[in-house]
């Protein structure tokens, strides 16, 4: 249930959070995002200078900021990210799995290499990402686990193979982790974001061609922006989320619903 002394539901004030694949894009916005809600935000990516201009706009909300550059497909690397907010903070509320990565490239000429520069991110480096998380909440009997899907965890789109492989098992992995924990005070649940303007879709919306049919498949008429996401990532790392688990959400312009 919700804590009777917090004046909304949607306030994240005393949580932490940490948000990968936060230095640019959905990551940044949902970091920010939370900040804004009250919650200092330990945040992880490849780049170091992403991530302390995102810690500045932490920080600017008055909220305390973490930066923790680190390659999240080395398990090593992963486990000292949840190590070093567990002895800065003391408790993990939020884990936000974000990072990811992808390519379009016809089957026939994937290779194994490139299955696993996908897949080592986008689904391995994520399970063991819950695993870490779950070992810090469980013992506080709370916590809140959100993971990054698509549109591809429910539609087949052509040459995007792995990236689909690997996000339809993060709604897979989202929905059995959540069932596992349940009765922990753990919820586990998803986003799946629709066409968002990011640095990774940039080649996607700068061609006519694809723009044009991207733009006629979304109702409402636009492509998404990062902060588009950050709302939806709040609710879900919220009390007001207590009795949802086990759920992917669409956030995607009507696409699913056209």
């Amino acid at each position: 249930m919700p804590d009777a002394s917090t004046e909304s539901p949607f306030d994240l004030t005393g949580r932490v959070a940490l948000v990968t694949g936060a230095g640019r894009g959905i990551g940044r916005a949902i970091a920010v995002g939370l900040a804004a809600a009250g919650a200092d935000v330990a945040v992880s990516a490849r780049s170091a200078d992403q991530l302390d201009e995102v810690c500045d706009e932490v920080q600017a909300f008055g909220r305390r900021a973490l930066a923790l550059p680190a390659d999240l497909t080395d398990l090593d690397a992963l486990a000292g990210v949840f190590a070093s907010v567990d002895a800065e903070f003391s408790q993990l509320d939020i884990l936000f799995n974000n990072a990811g990565t992808g390519f379009r490239k016809p089957l026939l000429e994937i290779t194994p290499a490139d299955w696993d520069q996908v897949a080592d991110l986008n689904l391995r480096s994520l399970f063991f990402a819950c695993q870490h998380g779950i070992r810090l909440m469980e013992p506080r009997g709370y916590g809140r686990i959100v993971n990054t899907a698509s549109l591809t965890s429910f539609l087949g789109f052509a040459q995007v193979s792995v990236y689909g492989a690997t996000k339809g098992g993060v709604a897979q992995l989202t929905k059995a982790l959540a069932v596992e924990f349940a009765q922990s005070g753990i919820t586990i649940n998803a986003i799946a974001p629709g066409y968002v303007f990011t640095e990774l879709t940039r080649p996607r919306f700068e061609d006519p061609v694809t723009r044009d049919w991207l733009m006629s498949r979304i109702p409402q008429g636009r492509h998404g922006d990062p902060v588009d996401m950050a709302g939806t990532a709040v609710f879900l790392a919220s009390e007001a989320a207590a009795y949802l688990t086990g759920v992917v959400v669409p956030v995607d312009g009507g696409w699913l619903a056209a």
